[in-house]
């Protein structure tokens, strides 16, 4: 018999197959023992997302980021500027809530203008006062005042409140306790202040004026226009802090002359 001839070998992968998949599995290993040894900072996480998204200009509510001097690269938010933003956001949510409880069709409505230095709140004199009075009798005007006397008390301690009082050209009415509109819209503003008071607000953040009928800001010709006169305004400003090398000195400090 002759003898049997012995089966082909099964072809084999190529050798540098088992080297790479060995050079794969070392690698990957590697990098597990890494993740596993490193620690997250979650705030040097949270730097980097404001960060991002400053550079992306999508912040929400307004805040906004600067480099720290500890580390160039640590992005660290403004607090003052992050609680007025809130404050703001808060003021807006609470004239939006005042309007839906104001009547259509009653006259104008709360608005919530930006100044120069902060913002202001206009309320119309219909929501607050009578014709003619400046005692307050409206329990939603209440309201909205407890509300704003809350905020104000959550704004940094840079941030002052002025009450401002504003009437048309008409004269109060013969049978009104207050002789001029100077008197009228004086006694309106403090009264709105003096509520603030009650609410909680510190003496020190607040002031008031009168301006009667000469800060208008629509035309008197139209019932609508004095209507949008006749107003309260809650400005909110930021103080300015002088140095006491730039004070003017008065007169009073001058030096008698020789």
């Amino acid at each position: 018999m002759g003898k049997k001839k012995c089966p082909d070998c099964p072809e084999c992968l190529p050798a540098w197959l088992a080297a790479f998949g060995d050079l794969m599995s070392l690698l990957l290993c590697f990098f597990v023992l890494l993740l596993s040894m490193s620690s997250m900072d979650a705030k040097k996480i949270s730097e980097a997302i404001g960060s991002l998204s400053g550079a992306m200009s999508v912040l929400e509510g307004g805040t906004k980021t600067e480099i720290s001097k500890q580390r160039q690269l640590e992005a660290t938010p403004i607090d003052s500027t992050s609680e007025t933003s809130e404050a703001v956001n808060k003021i807006s949510q609470a004239v939006i809530d005042a309007n839906e409880m104001i009547e259509q069709g009653k006259g104008p409505s709360v608005t919530l203008d930006e100044a120069e230095d902060g913002f202001v709140i206009q309320l119309p004199a219909s929501l607050l006062f009578k014709p003619g009075s400046a005692t307050i009798d409206n329990e939603d005007a209440l309201l909205f005042l407890k509300r704003v006397a809350l905020i104000v008390q959550e704004l940094p301690n840079n941030m002052d409140v002025v009450v401002r009082g504003h009437t048309d050209d008409g004269a109060p009415s013969v049978n009104s306790p207050f002789k001029d509109n100077w008197e009228l819209s004086s006694a309106r503003a403090i009264s709105v202040l003096q509520e603030l008071l009650l609410d909680g607000v510190v003496p020190q953040r607040l002031s008031s004026a009168g301006y009667a009928q000469y800060r208008p800001v629509a035309t008197n010709a139209t019932k609508e226009g004095r209507e949008k006169n006749r107003r309260v305004e809650i400005a909110f400003f930021g103080k300015k802090v002088e140095s006491e090398d730039k004070m003017k000195k008065t007169i009073l400090d001058r030096a008698p002359a020789q």
